[in-house]
């Protein structure tokens, strides 16, 4: 299916001016889709599957901005660590660890969202609320034992619940955002470097309007754009 370009266009609209950046969701979609948006000017594209990713990466052009947006597993680290542009979903200290690894051998600065459950279901992954101020802590301590110096941190990710009720939706992004605000407000003074809280991405095809309206930076965007996707 080809790319959607009327609505594609009519995010730009909607997003543009409220500077929320669009990553577009590519994952199953042949190398033609993302060349045809490329085309458009478009730049951010997000993947699930690390050899997906890695195909399409050898494939395309390098000026690409990939982002990982899956469950990364660590010992799949290595194969994206050379080229990805953002990594959305650090959800242990242990892959935060091998990311960094990585980042060594790379000698490149890795930048990461924390992942954060706001979700009912227990698929889901990520930080407990109570969980995420600890674990920013135990980074900066990291950073202090210059630990943790080939990533940066840049803000926090979450899913909502898969449902039609608007006003659920709408509680966990609202959770979400006040998390991301008390992060702000206790820990931005930072003095490591790799430290930076800029990005709050949340927000799909069936609910980022309701992200936008609580404060998303970022929403990931598939089935408007290139239709509803092949299962895998």
């Amino acid at each position: 299916m080809p790319v959607n370009k009327e609505a594609y266009n009519q995010l730009n609209t909607e997003l543009n001016p409220k500077g929320v950046r669009l990553v577009a969701v590519s994952k199953t979609r042949p190398a033609e889709d993302i060349l045809e948006l490329y085309g458009l000017g478009h730049r951010d594209f997000g993947e699930n599957y690390v050899q997906e990713l890695v195909t399409k990466a050898e494939q395309l052009p390098k000026d690409i901005r990939w982002h990982f947006i899956g469950h990364l597993q660590r010992n799949k680290v290595k194969y994206i660590a050379e080229f990805v542009h953002l990594i959305h979903g650090v959800d242990s200290l242990k892959l935060l660890d091998e990311i960094n690894n990585q980042g060594i051998k790379q000698n490149r600065i890795i930048d990461c969202l924390i992942q954060v459950h706001i979700a009912i279901e227990e698929t889901k992954f990520g930080f407990d609320e109570e969980e995420l101020i600890p674990f920013v802590d135990t980074i900066s301590h990291y950073q202090m034992l210059n630990k943790a110096n080939n990533i940066r941190i840049c803000g926090l990710m979450g899913m909502a619940s898969f449902t039609k009720n608007m006003d659920k939706v709408r509680a966990e992004f609202k959770r979400l955002k006040r998390a991301f605000d008390k992060l702000l407000a206790t820990r931005n003074n930072n003095l490591q470097t790799n430290f930076k809280l800029e990005t709050l991405s949340m927000g799909m095809s069936n609910d980022y309007k309701v992200a936008i309206d609580e404060g998303s930076t970022m929403v990931r965007i598939g089935s408007l754009i290139f239709g509803e996707r092949d299962h895998q």
